[in-house]
This record gives structure tokens, sequence and C-alpha cells, in this order.
């Protein structure tokens, strides 16, 4: 591990600035339509639930990282062989988000310039920041949360005053029942963002103060999940339910139509940095975790001489998962929640929690 630490507060900055990531760029939830905030509140609520494994595991073995302690309590074999798993999902994550903003840019901005020239260009700054470190990483988030929190109020004023807003357009609640909520809570919510939480087991052992970062984990979490019901409730409001549902970019199409006395307007470019803050953050804490990962189960002492081969392979993989970002999407609601989420977020940490737990007992006992 490096010998950095970071404090509680930076902790909560980084969860703030990862868990906003992506989840305000993609269409987070929309399939349960005008209910989409009680859907990502429910997320909140059953995350929360499935950190507090997470938080168990940490306080069992608060000096590492999930990549040597899942060794200690399956054997080295196994956890070696879980830990090439963990490591690959990391990676592969992030460069599923990394695909993300650079679809977003490619819609937006620059639809001549090629996938590969846009996600080039932030992997090379994300390789950057991996190779200072965790603690630039945080100390650098501190800065970008004070400037991504004046653009998201400035924008949620010029939402409102706008006019725009139509809260008519979040009823009738529940028209369809609990079924429609439910099944958005358990195939999108749950996992994005707050099953992500998964990735800062590696980076718990970092802070100089183990006995608050579950209460920093849990406060960032809650911090988000009512920042995220929040704007997903306004893009409801002025999208409306079908138009929402269909939209790539909810949240960019909401800000498109701002228009502020034939002044404010055009916002889009001002609120596309908040995103890329936000990107960038998200793809940073996936990658660094990988790396570290690799470092300890490959015995490589420093994790930089691997920040420039993975953050390659990272780069590449973002552009070879898929044809077009339909395809993307539809991978990632269908098969990665199914076949990586599910098992990795929540039935592995389980049952690593409760073969801890009994060797604990027991060790005990036997004492």
């Amino acid at each position: 591990m490096e010998r950095i630490k970071i404090n509680a507060r930076q902790m909560f900055v980084l969860i703030v600035l990862f868990e906003h990531g992506s989840a305000i760029v993609i269409p987070l939830g929309t399939s349960a339509k005008q209910d989409v905030w009680i859907a990502i509140l429910l997320g909140l609520a059953l995350g929360l639930l499935v950190f507090s494994v997470y938080g168990r595991l940490f306080r069992y073995y608060p000096d590492q990282p999930l990549i040597v302690y899942m060794q200690r309590i399956v054997g080295a074999p196994l956890g070696k062989l879980l830990g090439i798993v963990y490591v690959t999902y990391f990676l592969y994550i992030a460069a599923r988000v990394l695909r993300d903003f650079g679809e977003l840019l490619l819609t937006f901005a620059y639809p001549e310039t090629p996938l590969f020239v846009l996600n080039a260009i932030m992997a090379l700054v994300v390789m950057y920041g991996a190779y200072k470190g965790l603690e630039v990483l945080a100390r650098t988030g501190e800065l970008f949360l004070t400037l991504l929190y004046v653009l998201a109020l400035s924008g949620f004023v010029l939402v409102l005053v706008s006019g725009i807003v139509d809260l008519s357009q979040l009823q009738p609640v529940l028209e369809e029942g609990w079924n429609r909520v439910w099944k958005t809570v358990f195939t999108e919510t749950l996992y994005v963002p707050f099953g992500e939480m998964i990735v800062f087991t590696m980076l718990f052992p970092y802070t100089n103060n183990p006995a608050k970062v579950n209460r920093a984990a849990i406060a960032g979490m809650v911090f988000t999940g009512v920042n995220l019901a929040v704007i997903a409730a306004i893009n409801m409001a002025v999208l409306g339910p079908d138009a929402a549902s269909r939209s790539a970019f909810p949240l960019l199409d909401t800000i498109r139509r701002v228009q502020v006395a034939h002044f404010f307007e055009r916002l889009d470019v001002f609120f596309m940095i908040a995103l890329i803050i936000g990107g960038f953050f998200k793809i940073s804490i996936f990658f660094y975790a990988g790396l570290v990962g690799a470092a300890h189960l490959f015995g490589i002492s420093r994790h930089q001489r691997i920040v420039y081969p993975l953050g390659l392979l990272v780069l590449l993989l973002s552009v070879a998962i898929a044809s077009n970002y339909a395809e993307h999407i539809y991978e990632g609601l269908k098969i990665v929640t199914f076949y990586l989420h599910i098992p990795l977020q929540i039935i592995i940490p389980v049952l690593l929690l409760v073969i801890a737990a009994i060797r604990r007992r027991f060790g005990q006992s036997a004492k």
C-alpha cells in the first residue's frame, strides 16, 4: 500500500463525486417514469443495507483492502482468483464509464470527432491523476466539489426561474403500483451508483481515522441519493415521463430548455463542465482501485509502473465493448447487472462476511 493517508472529509468528497459521476448523465431509473425519484430513494435504502456488509468487513480488517483480506477469508488460491475477478471488474467498469462520457461529448459537441480521440483525452488525464496517487485525487476533489455545487445550485435556480417545471408531470404517483418501481430498483438503481461502493473497499484502508469511515460513507451516499432523486424528479417534471424515458441524456435535455429573459440560454456547455468533473472522478476511482489491486496481486511495489499499460487497456476496451451507444446501454442494463453487479456487489461480499464472521467466532471460542 502507498504510504499516504486521507481524512474522513476527503473520503466523503470522493464518494459524493464518484456517486454523482455517470449517474447524472445516463437515464438512471427512467423506466419507472414519473416514480423515478421513488426508485432512486429505494435504491439508496437498499444500497445502505448492502454497504453495511462492506462496512462490517472493513471493521474486521481495517488496515487491508478487499483484494488482500479476501485471501485471508477464503484462502490464498481462491482469494487470488477472486482478486483477479475484482480487478478485471473495476477496470471494465472504468471503461464503461469512459464510454458514457465519450458518447456524451460525441452527441453533444463533437459529432465529427472519432470516439477514440475523445476517450483518449479523458483517459490520459485519468492516468495522470492515478499516477499521482489517491492523496492528490482527494485534494483535487475538495476543490472541484465546490465548483460542482456552485454549478448545480445555479442550474437548479435557473430551471425553476425559467418556468419549465411542470409538477403535474410527476402525477399520478405509483400509477402502475409498486411493481414497476421495484423492478427498476432491482435492475438499475440499487447497483448504479449505490452498489458500486464496493470499489471503496479498496480505498478505506488509506484513511487516517478508520472509526469515521463508515459515517463518512453513509453521509456521502445519503447526500448523493437525495440529490439524484431531486435531479430525476426535475428531469421528469420538465421533459415529461415519455420524453425522459426515451432520452439518452435526460439532464442535458433539461438544461437545454432553460431560457430566462432571452439572456440565460444555451447553458448546456456551462453544465458540461460539471458532468465531466463527475465522470473524471468516477473513472479515476475505478481505475485506481484496479491499479492497486493488480499491484497487490502480482507483487508490484509501485502502482505507477502499470498505470500506462492498464490505462491503454481501459481506453481500448471503452471503444471495443459496444458498436454503438444503444448497444452499450443495453449491455449495461441487461448483461452487466445480472452477470457482474449482482454477484460482485452483493453475493460474494455477503458470503465473505458470513465466512469471516464464522472464522472470527470460531477463533475467539478456540481461545
